[in-house]
């Protein structure tokens, strides 16, 4: 895992989804964005993925698992959710995302607030989005 020096980097909260094919979304989301498995359990009976880490390179990171009727969060379908990611490097994330195939659903822009970003989803459905808004606070200015 990469080495952090903000501890804001975000590590406590991580948020989690289920996809349909799993091997597919975590093959996405490392070539369009830049996550990079940490850890991926493959249940061996059936091939699906029942748990898998992505971190992001800037702190912090995703989970997600195939759909499966026992979980703790069965009802989450997959598909839905949306996520806010920082990077540094909005310009040449969007250009890496829509290489890949991303769908745009709001392209490169400048906020008010002083962020630069856009908003994409995955495969599946996922909505992404990418700025480089760090948060409101001390350490977030």
């Amino acid at each position: 895992m990469t080495d952090h020096d903000d501890t804001r980097a975000g590590d406590a909260v991580r948020p989690a989804f289920r996809y349909r094919d799993a091997k597919a979304a975590i093959a996405f989301l490392e070539t369009a964005f830049g996550f990079e498995p940490v850890a991926v359990y493959e249940n061996p009976d059936t091939g699906s993925i029942d748990h898998a880490e992505l971190a992001w390179p800037l702190g912090g990171g995703v989970m997600l698992g195939s759909v499966r009727e026992d979980s703790a969060i069965a009802g989450l379908l997959p598909g839905t959710g949306s996520v806010y990611v920082v990077t540094d490097a909005p310009d040449e994330l969007y250009a890496r995302a829509r290489a890949a195939g991303a769908e745009i659903v709001q392209g490169l822009r400048d906020e008010d607030y002083g962020s630069r970003g856009f908003t994409c989803r995955d495969p599946e459905g996922v909505y992404w989005s990418f700025g480089t808004y760090r948060g409101a606070g001390p350490s977030g200015d």
